[in-house]
């Protein structure tokens, strides 16, 4: 897992989608060129079980013309299917494994649908120095929670929207992180105090904080002591933390 050094991770989203197609291979090249310390990123099953990158349950959002358009589910699409298509990245999807062969990063890798897990598990078993620079993430605590028993060597950060969302599951945060055996907490600025934080620090958890969208973001991120940020534009955010390091905000 990479440290922090004493400032926050620049995490970019789905790449650096400020500034290419989100969840394409220009987006991670760019992405790693601006100097992200990880690249966050979304994993999908297709029908005939290959593991590839895309935000949404469809297409239709990302398409780059009408190949991509009204195609369904994509967990009911053929891998061949899904990479005939055109998205805005002007080609079809990613897989999992050219991601990694294209990066170099630490990687992010959210969990979209919980059937991916168990071939996951696969996955990481024949890769292990992947494995090595990935955490899973997921706003589905029954996938992490699985992960936890079919990939233990992997660690694990669960995503809530903010801390009132976070304290809705059973047990509260703590339950949650319990339940899912997370080593990162990852969250929206909403309802995040003082006290929560210190709390999150004496767990020995790592605290992420997004979306980063703003100078003040950085400067809320940085009084928290915030182990990392998820960016849109990464390389932005950057440049916030510079100015807040310098006491220029």
């Amino acid at each position: 897992m990479s440290e922090t050094m004493g400032k926050p991770l620049i995490v970019g989203h789905r790449g650096a989608m400020a500034h290419a197609p989100e969840n394409s291979l220009e987006g991670y090249a760019l992405a790693e060129r601006i100097g992200v310390d990880e690249i966050e990123l979304d994993v999908r099953l297709s029908a005939d079980e290959q593991l590839f990158l895309l935000h949404d349950g469809t297409l239709d959002r990302t398409a780059g013309d009408d190949s991509a358009r009204d195609r369904g589910p994509v967990g009911e699409l053929t891998l061949a299917q899904l990479r005939e298509v055109v998205l805005d990245s002007g080609h079809g999807v990613v897989t999992l494994a050219e991601m990694y062969d294209a990066t170099s990063t630490f990687i992010q890798l959210e969990i979209k649908a919980p059937e991916t897990v168990p071939y996951l598990a696969r996955y990481f078993e024949s890769h292990p120095e992947q494995a090595q620079r990935t955490m899973l993430t997921s706003f589905k605590e029954g996938a992490l929670h699985e992960a936890a028993e079919l990939i233990p060597g992997v660690p694990r950060g669960v995503i809530r929207h903010d801390m009132t969302k976070a304290e809705q599951f059973d047990g509260g945060w703590q339950g949650l992180v319990e339940h899912t055996g997370a080593s990162r907490l990852c969250l929206g600025f909403g309802g995040l105090t003082d006290e929560h934080v210190r709390e999150i620090k004496e767990r020995g958890l790592e605290l992420h904080l997004w979306p980063m969208r703003s100078l003040e973001n950085m400067r809320d991120a940085v009084r928290f002591g915030a182990d990392g940020v998820t960016a849109d534009d990464p390389e932005l955010a950057q440049d916030w933390l510079r100015q807040v390091q310098e006491g220029a905000a």
